[in-house]
């Protein structure tokens, strides 16, 4: 939201310059000097508070919090007024404690007679007017904590957060939204531009089903389209021509995916190419033509003149991609066919030579690099690169990719739902996020709670629920399209984290896995050598009621990761001792479990066919499972640790955050034959090799991040290729792919 003040600001600057409205020019600079907002910036509106700390100013520090108060928090829901008087308490007692660090009594003294009054009535300030007292009160175990440094940036860092999610909820007037205006005309003019020509081609298909009728010039709107636009016409009208032939020919245009915007024609295309729809007399028909597009244009006129009469006349075939009238009775000529079928098998086999030889290039959005490789390069690359360099054939072209960054903190959770239409993210600071990708990227509603949340994971039936797993023993179903929750189930108060959900694919039940605290206080840090101790819970969507706990052997243990099979019969689950244990749901009971991995069990997938399982663990291995022989490897393969966690971030001075996985860490593409997992600067999508067993073959390497990728998905429930990858610094990376099918 402060870019887009900031921009808004200078476009209003620019405006009342061409207006000439100098007056109105110099107010809104005199305004913006004493912005009190800041422009909306939260580092800018911490710093102005810790000045105002450290030069003792109480009088300004009470009335800038009592501005935030009416500008700010007076139009929050009443379950957040705790939280602003706790941030409203520390920030009084982060000024006390200043003064006192700075041995400034007489500050010290007026802060108690000035705000004394207001105090006095408040439990949590009753032991704090003997702090003047006290000949060293950083010695004493009730005011000690308040004294470290460690207190202090906790405080800043909690203000900086809650500020943040304050101005990320905040409506904004309908001139900051004006981006998105401008992005939703631009896709609104490319559906516009694509049901165009989805029209010509239908009335060009239907006027090849009836020749009876008369085909004239195309309308004046379709000829003054781009060169590109138009190059697509006629690779589609020679597409429908070539499949009325005998003879049978490939459609490369067919692994193109719903979600790319324009045909890749451009690498096909040669600078000479004629003006669109241009025919040539028969007579110059003859003359070769360069590049692949002129070779399917011509085909296509040859096969829209191919039935023409032998005394027609140049002059009617004059109109672009038009054919001449066609009697009745009139005999067709022989010769028009043969050369026909030999054009076609000429245009076969050039193309064959083609696109054996050229390699596609991949289109980027703009701001990413585009380059351009050979496939010299391509080769050498593999060679040099061995098994875990890019392969020499790629299945996957990168089409574009978008940023989400609505979130404020790292990720843990990120899940497309099961109609391919909504995703779901959720940051460590318990803040989810349910946006939109397709036509175009659009956050639909912001989940806010005051406990922290742990898990989430979509309802297959309806699609539309969302289910939340928080730190204090609830999970609350939430209804993405009316913005409310709908129910809120209570589990064991002795296992209050909410580590995992899964829901059914018929959607009448859902899995919990619910654990107890950690010795360190609910940490989610490896700070107890022995596996933390949990519970498996069968609830019923419908009427919200427990259905049964299962049966964790040998001990109760903490559940990292669930997974159901296409059908629900079958339920795999990873974890904490780094077992693998197997659920029959029709008979409810463990059908078989082995020790899969040294350490915790971070992520498990059933396979394409669900004859084997994959599973990520601490030890940092992937490895693939046979669940028709317990304990069976049927592959293994060492990854790197940014690949499986713990994540790190490092900074500056000494700056380091450590993540343990929660979130999938590995997703399939729709057939099972692709694998994409995390790294440190985006995803990297491998074979599944069936050669070699454990191999894993680098295909592709999405990249676009600057920190590392902690969760990953892959949807694929429209048919299309898009990745989504998550970052431990809020930004989510949505990847389109183009499949390259032979």
């Amino acid at each position: 939201m402060a870019s887009a003040v900031e921009h808004t600001d200078e476009l209003v600057r620019e405006y009342l310059i061409y207006r000439g409205f100098t007056n109105a020019l110099k107010q809104l600079d005199s305004d913006l000097k004493v912005d009190r907002d800041k422009g909306f910036r939260v580092d800018r509106i911490t710093d102005h508070l810790q000045q105002l700390v450290q030069s003792f100013d109480l009088a300004g520090l009470r009335e800038y919090w009592a501005y935030l108060e009416k500008r700010l928090f007076s139009r929050l829901e009443d379950v957040y007024r705790s939280t602003v008087n706790k941030l409203r308490t520390s920030l009084y007692r982060h000024y006390v404690i200043n003064t006192v660090q700075k041995g400034n009594v007489d500050k010290t003294q007026e802060f108690f007679m000035k705000q004394g009054p207001e105090l006095q009535s408040q439990l949590e300030w009753r032991d704090w007017f003997v702090l003047p007292f006290l000949p060293a009160p950083e010695q004493n175990p009730l005011f000690a904590p308040y004294f470290s440094r460690q207190w202090a940036d906790t405080f800043q860092v909690s203000m900086h957060n809650f500020l943040s999610v304050v101005f990320q909820c905040m409506p904004q007037p309908t001139l900051l939204s004006f981006d998105a205006e401008v992005q939703r005309m631009t896709t609104i003019s490319e559906e516009n531009e694509q049901l165009r020509q989805m029209l010509f081609a239908l009335q060009m298909d239907s006027r090849e089903q009836d020749p009876g009728l008369v085909q004239h010039k195309l309308p004046a709107y379709v000829q003054n389209t781009d060169r590109l636009g138009d190059t697509e016409l006629e690779l589609v009208w020679s597409q429908r021509t070539a499949q009325t032939t005998t003879l049978p020919s490939r459609n490369f245009f067919s692994t193109f995916l719903p979600q790319s915007r324009k045909t890749l024609a451009r690498p096909l295309s040669s600078p000479s190419q004629a003006a669109v729809g241009r025919k040539e007399p028969p007579t110059s028909q003859k003359s070769k033509e360069s590049g692949a597009v002129k070779e399917v244009k011509q085909i296509s006129s040859q096969t829209s003149s191919a039935d023409t009469p032998s005394s027609q006349t140049p002059a009617q075939t004059s109109g672009p991609l038009s054919q001449p009238n066609v009697q009745p009775n009139a005999q067709p000529n022989a010769q028009p066919t043969v050369q026909r079928h030999r054009r076609i098998q000429e245009h076969e086999k050039e193309r064959k030579e083609l696109f054996t030889k050229a390699t596609p290039q991949t289109p980027e959005k703009k701001g990413d690099s585009e380059t351009d490789s050979s496939p010299q390069e391509h080769s050498r690359g593999a060679a040099q690169g061995g098994g875990g360099g890019l392969s020499r054939e790629q299945p996957f072209i990168k089409l574009s990719q978008e940023e989400y960054g609505e979130h404020h903190s790292s990720i843990m959770h990120c899940r497309v739902d099961s109609s391919g239409r909504r995703v779901a993210s959720l940051d460590v600071d318990g803040v989810v996020k349910v946006w939109s990708f397709n036509p175009m990227m659009q956050t639909k509603a912001t989940i806010m709670s005051k406990s922290p949340l742990l898990s989430l994971e979509w309802a297959a039936k309806p699609d539309r629920l969302l289910l939340l797993g928080s730190g204090v023993s609830t999970v609350r179903l939430y209804d993405t399209d009316a913005k409310k929750n709908l129910y809120e189930i209570n589990i064991d108060e002795a296992y209050p984290r909410i580590l995992s959900l899964a829901c059914s694919p018929s959607g009448s039940s859902f899995v919990c896995s619910a654990a107890a605290l950690s010795r360190c206080g609910g940490a989610e840090t490896h700070c107890v050598p022995i596996p933390v101790s949990g519970q498996l819970l069968l609830w019923d969507t419908k009427t919200v009621k427990q259905q049964l706990r299962f049966s964790l052997e040998p001990e109760p243990v903490a559940i990292n990761c669930t997974a159901f099979n296409h059908n629900g019969n079958l339920l795999v689950t990873g974890a904490a001792d780094g077992v693998i244990r197997l659920f029959d749901m029709q008979r409810y009971d463990c059908a078989m479990s082995w020790r899969a991995h040294d350490g915790e069990v971070y992520s498990v997938e059933f396979s394409y066919d669900e004859n084997t399982v994959f599973s990520i663990g601490e030890d940092g291995k992937f490895i693939q499972w046979n669940i028709h022989r317990c304990g069976v490897q049927q592959s293994e393969q060492v990854l790197p640790q940014d690949a499986t966690g713990p994540f790190i971030l490092s900074g500056y001075s000494g700056y380091k955050q450590v993540q343990v996985p929660r979130g999938r860490l590995f997703a399939f593409d729709s057939e099972g034959q692709h694998v994409l997992t995390c790294s440190n600067t985006g995803g990297l999508i491998h074979r599944l090799s069936s050669e070699e067993a454990g191999a894993l073959d680098t295909v592709l390497s999405l990249g676009g991040h600057r920190a590392p990728v902690v969760t990953v998905d892959w949807c694929s429930a429209l048919d299309c290729g898009t990745c989504l990858t998550a970052s431990m610094d809020g930004k989510i990376k949505l990847s389109t792919l183009l499949a390259q099918k032979c």
